[in-house]
């Protein structure tokens, strides 16, 4: 059963044992924890703690920045020495949940034995891709948040951006009327703090190319997990990532499923989780 819990000020769905092994889930944008509730109740059921934050920036989390990824990444390790002080954890992030799994395996690989990460690779992968037409024609909402008017323009007519965004990057799913209500509502407590993470992605400009200037190699085993037919990143743009990680690295294709791959295939997203987390306790 999932319940809501506190994290020092950060709110979380959690499920399963107190004392079971923890498993962190961060979600992305534009996103919410709830659209997990099928993936954290399948890995709890197989004998996991299960947390969820509400990420930095999302209501009811707190909504005060900066965004940037190293900021992100040190909630996750607080998060991580709160729940679990004595053993490390794993650690499941997508979109921007998945970025920030990487900062955080790179920084203190120590704390996580397994990690996931699904529907956006290994950020020096990603950055080469956007110097092709067609991944920088689907990433052009990075560029719009960068104008001034973005917030106004991406809440106008009720995030009806947002629910473009949906369709567009997981083409034939349609998020539930109850979870696109909650992923509203929580826009409109937050908002623009989730647009901002892509705003801290360039700004200051000197922190920004040193962040795009890492190459560090990350040593916590990595199963990398991508929807055939995600229409926010292509499927090909993973491939090559492996250099990046020196403590195994798998990369899957999910074949029929878009961008929010765990709302989308639950039962078949928690399958290739729990086998990389068996095989890497």
């Amino acid at each position: 059963m999932i319940a809501t819990i506190q994290i020092g000020a950060f709110t979380a769905l959690a499920a399963g044992a107190a004392d079971a092994p923890l498993v962190l889930v961060l979600h992305g944008f534009p996103d919410v924890p709830h659209t997990f509730a099928p993936l954290i109740e399948a890995i709890a059921r197989a004998g996991h703690r299960v947390v969820a934050p509400w990420l930095r920036g999302y209501a009811p989390s707190p909504a005060a920045g900066p965004y940037d990824v190293d900021t992100l990444a040190t909630d996750v390790l607080a998060w991580a020495d709160a729940l679990s002080p004595d053993r490390p954890v794993a650690i499941v992030g997508h979109d921007w949940g998945a970025v920030v799994t990487y900062v955080a395996c790179a920084r203190a690989p120590g704390r996580f034995h397994a990690a996931v990460a699904m529907s956006v690779p290994h950020p020096a992968v990603f950055v080469r891709a956007l110097a092709t037409p067609a991944q920088l024609a689907r990433s052009w909402y990075m560029l719009a948040f960068q104008l001034p008017g973005a917030p106004g323009l991406a809440a106008a007519g009720r995030f009806a951006l947002i629910d473009r965004l949906w369709r567009a990057w997981s083409p034939g799913y349609q998020l539930p009327a109850a979870l696109r209500h909650e992923l509203h509502a929580t826009l409109a407590a937050s908002w623009p703090a989730p647009l901002l993470y892509y705003r801290a992605m360039t700004r200051p400009i000197g922190a920004a190319m040193e962040r795009l200037r890492r190459r560090d190699r990350i040593a916590v085993p990595t199963l990398y997990l991508h929807g055939a037919i995600d229409g926010c990143i292509g499927a090909d743009v993973g491939a090559g990532a492996e250099r990046y990680f020196s403590g195994g690295y798998r990369r899957e294709v999910v074949p029929g499923v878009g961008h929010f791959l765990a709302a989308e295939a639950p039962a078949a997203i928690a399958a290739r989780v729990l086998a990389w987390l068996a095989a890497h306790p």
